[in-house]
């Protein structure tokens, strides 16, 4: 049986950074997911590279500059994941006095040096085009600057990367148990057909996200000096509130923040919830409380008004966070903790964590572990595009019009589209087509047979569900029978396979 230097358990995205990280320093890796890349908390986020500027009354200033640092870095990394946004703060009279909020930008803008971002500034909405949508009472409001993600791809592309440098991955592949077995680890995994095979390595990751705590204390019969607070964020999708491309954040009465934030071009995504969550973290769902609140938010500022009939998707996700005795879950801890046991074959458990850090995080986890490995190369991501994101100096518009160029008879809409998901690499996806024909039969409006196959063979999507909501967001373009059409696509081509290995 071989030995991976590393087990990785969980393929959200504190599990994929710690996978690549480990990987390009010359470590043997494996990472297993029980169900999909990024299936919950890491695809579930508001979808944010930022700072969090609202971590600066908790007097949180240590991870709000590491997580401006990590702004800066990400930009560069994946700027075709990854964009700046102007976000809009309307002043309300009965909030945070103005002193204060200019305070924060002012540390804000200088907590971290900024390479890619303009800062802050005030505005007069009478003056600028934020203003229009936004109710006659406010009148001044602040703009500063942070990063937009497609978060689930952000896993995706860590994976990829990691693999491309050697590790093993399993999704939809279950930790069922582990134990220490002399100097080693042996994790048992299960697959989705109930087949079971052992993996053993050196030392054992437990990035299991929401489910942290209960891997140490249920399948490893550990147990734990830290523990985790489950908090729910839900998110509702509605058509676009404004035609503008900026962002806005809303202070509300109760102190909590809510972004509104323009979507997939045709919508706004209203959205975060701080809700403390008690339940299964594979099952959570928003409430019509939760629904409610974010309407009620959003018509307290814009003109137009919305109700729960309006809204035409949600999601929900559970943030596993660092539990520091905090009264309310909006107060939480957005930092992370590495808890390293080391009696024995190493163990390190992350607790918390944000998806703005996480690269910070998989690099301070690796120098914990690699080091007891016998490993002590450099480390090396915070230079290294993500694969796509090598484009010279991180100009996606000069992609975009190169692309765009090379291929002329793709349309317009698709090209940015693949250009934005899948960068440099989407040379893979087109291969020699010189034709819309070249790329096989279109499955649904837009979507080619080239860019299913290079979603199966490239980024481990095995469902409607990966293809259509994480590895992209079709599902709020295409027709509500775009899921059938998909899974019978995969399900054809899975039939295809098993019948030219058995030829």
């Amino acid at each position: 049986m071989k030995v991976y230097d590393l087990m990785v358990i969980g393929g959200g995205i504190n599990g994929a950074g710690i996978a690549r990280d480990a990987a390009g320093r010359g470590l043997s890796v494996a990472l297993c997911e029980k169900d999909d890349l990024a299936s919950h908390t890491s695809s579930a986020s508001t979808k944010l590279i930022h700072g969090g500027l609202r971590y600066l009354e908790y007097y949180e200033f240590g991870l709000v500059r590491k997580a401006l640092q990590e702004r800066e870095v990400l930009l560069k990394a994946a700027p075709h994941i990854i964009w700046p946004l102007r976000f809009v703060m309307p002043h309300a009279r009965d909030q945070r006095p103005e002193w204060m909020i200019r305070c924060g930008l002012f540390l804000y803008d200088h907590l971290a040096k900024r390479e890619v971002l303009p800062g802050s500034e005030t505005v007069s909405f009478a003056k600028h085009p934020s203003g229009a949508p936004l109710k006659d009472a406010f009148k001044r409001g602040f703009v500063y600057s942070d990063g937009w993600v497609q978060d689930a791809r952000l896993v995706v592309l860590n994976v990829m990367d990691a693999a491309e440098r050697g590790a093993q991955v399993y999704t939809r592949t279950a930790c069922v148990a582990a134990r220490r077995d002399g100097e080693h680890w042996l994790t048992t995994l299960q697959r989705e057909d109930g087949s079971r095979f052992d993996v053993r390595s050196r030392a054992l990751v437990n990035a299991a996200g929401p489910w942290v705590q209960s891997l140490i204390e249920d399948k490893l019969a550990m147990p734990s000096s830290k523990s985790i607070r489950l908090v729910k964020g839900s998110h509702i999708v509605v058509k676009k509130i404004f035609d503008h491309p900026f962002a806005y954040i809303f202070q509300n009465p109760d102190k909590r923040i809510i972004f509104a934030i323009p979507y997939e071009k045709e919508f706004t995504l209203i959205g975060t919830t701080d809700v403390e969550y008690q339940g299964d973290p594979g099952q959570v769902a928003i409430d019509d409380s939760e629904i409610a609140y974010l309407c009620e938010m959003s018509n307290r500022y814009f003109h137009s008004q919305i109700s729960p009939a309006d809204v035409l998707s949600t999601y929900s996700g559970v943030r596993p966070l660092l539990d520091d005795a905090s009264d309310n879950a909006s107060s939480v801890t957005r930092d992370y903790a590495l808890e390293m046991d080391a009696q024995g074959a190493p163990l390190l458990s992350v607790f918390g964590g944000k998806i703005t850090t996480f690269r910070k995080l998989a690099e301070e986890a690796v120098d914990k572990l690699a080091p007891l490995l016998g490993n002590h190369k450099a480390t090396w991501t915070a230079e290294a595009p993500l694969p796509g994101g090598d484009m010279p100096g991180a100009d996606f518009g000069r992609f975009l019009r190169d692309l765009t160029q090379r291929h002329p008879w793709l349309p317009a809409e698709l090209a940015e589209r693949w250009a934005r998901a899948y960068g440099t690499r989407v040379a893979k996806l087109i291969g020699q087509a010189n034709s819309l024909g070249d790329l096989g039969a279109e499955i649904l409006p837009g979507l080619y047979e080239a860019e299913l196959q290079y979603l199966v063979d490239a980024e481990w999507a095995t469902r409607s569900e990966d293809i259509l909501w994480r590895r992209s967001k079709l599902k709020l373009h295409l027709p509500p029978y775009a899921d059938k059409v998909i899974d019978a696509w995969l399900a054809a081509r899975s039939q295809s396979s098993r019948q030219a290995l058995s030829a």
